[in-house]
């Protein structure tokens, strides 16, 4: 008979140690989960990791909270996320300055593809190219032409600070049509279109949450979006290449990533979830009042995409002599 058991107890041994890692990929999580967010609370980024961190709360069973560490144009917490354990116990929710910021600063403390993984792009917003009332131009192609008839009237642009995803959008355009534009940097994005509406600067490149409600209620004017389609919530105003100056998309993306080498099992499971999350109606909404279109893309699809973004921000920044103060 112990000769049997034994027989019973080998022939099972494969099988329960097959199911041991099985049986531990499904438990997480199984203890709270961090997520940092390396920017000021009530940002963007800040907003959406709040609402995805209680939906994976509600999904998962586990706590997922948020921890803000704001410095350095994000790269202080992106840092802090780079050097935690690859467990799946710490996730960063960051936005497109985790690239930009390859091409602003001389030294990082992570980087991009080698210390994180991309799990997805959570949800984006495009860039709108807006103007006083008073600028007498329907079109793009009409601002260009009075830039070029009037460059001491129309010489510069408001954007909301140094390296910011909108600034980055101006220095694109100004350029890919080598016009001699300046750009005056303001404190954010609600000091800088109370600019545009007051007149002091007329001509501006935003994000949409500033200045959507101010352009439904024609305070000021917007051209066009740097998006490669239109926006839900300015269904009549054209992308860039739909009034003829093509290559000019500049976003501000909002995606998850976690530490290199944490569990494949884990990153599948997060991109599942998150991706399945971005999608829900009440979230599709939160999204939609701070100018955010949800994507949901997969991790290759994510970290292309960075690598491109990385590549074409350190060009303009470098091709415009942009040098933080």
């Amino acid at each position: 008979m112990p000769s049997v058991i034994r027989a019973i107890t080998l022939l099972a041994l494969p099988v329960l140690l097959m199911a041991g890692p099985a049986a531990a990929q499904e438990a997480y999580p199984n203890k709270p989960v961090r997520i940092i967010v390396p920017f000021a609370p009530s940002g963007p980024a800040d907003l959406i990791a709040r609402v995805v961190a209680q939906k994976l709360s509600e999904d998962l069973g586990k706590q997922f909270y948020i921890e803000s560490h704001a410095g350095a144009g994000g790269n202080t917490g992106t840092g802090l996320a780079a050097r935690a354990p690859a467990d799946g116990y710490t996730l960063l929710i960051t936005s497109q300055a985790l690239v930009i910021n390859a091409g602003l600063y001389k030294t990082l403390p992570y980087d991009t593809f080698k210390d994180f993984v991309a799990v997805t792009r959570m949800a984006t917003t495009p860039n709108v190219l807006v103007v006083n009332p008073s600028v007498p131009a329907n079109t793009v192609g009409e601002l260009v032409a009075l830039m070029r008839k009037a460059p001491d009237k129309y010489n510069s642009y408001a954007q909301p600070g140094i390296g910011t995803p909108a600034h980055l959008s101006g220095e694109l355009f100004k350029l890919s049509q080598k016009i001699n534009l300046t750009s005056i940097p303001f404190g954010g994005g609600g000091p800088m279109v109370q600019s545009v509406v007051g007149g002091h600067t007329p001509i501006a490149f935003s994000s949409l949450a500033p200045a959507t409600a101010l352009i439904q209620s024609g305070k000021i004017r917007a051209l066009a979006v740097t998006a490669d389609r239109r926006d839900a919530s300015l269904p009549d105003v054209p992308t860039m290449a739909e009034a003829g100056f093509p290559n000019q998309i500049g976003e501000t993306p909002i995606g998850i990533l976690v530490p290199a080498g944490t569990p494949q099992a884990i990153v599948d499971l997060l991109h599942r979830k998150v991706a399945q999350i971005v999608t829900m109606p009440d979230v599709k909404q939160k999204l939609a009042a701070i100018g955010f279109t949800p994507i949901g893309d997969t991790p290759a699809e994510f970290t292309a995409f960075l690598k491109a973004e990385e590549a074409k921000w350190a060009k303009v920044i470098n091709e415009a002599g942009i040098k933080l103060p």
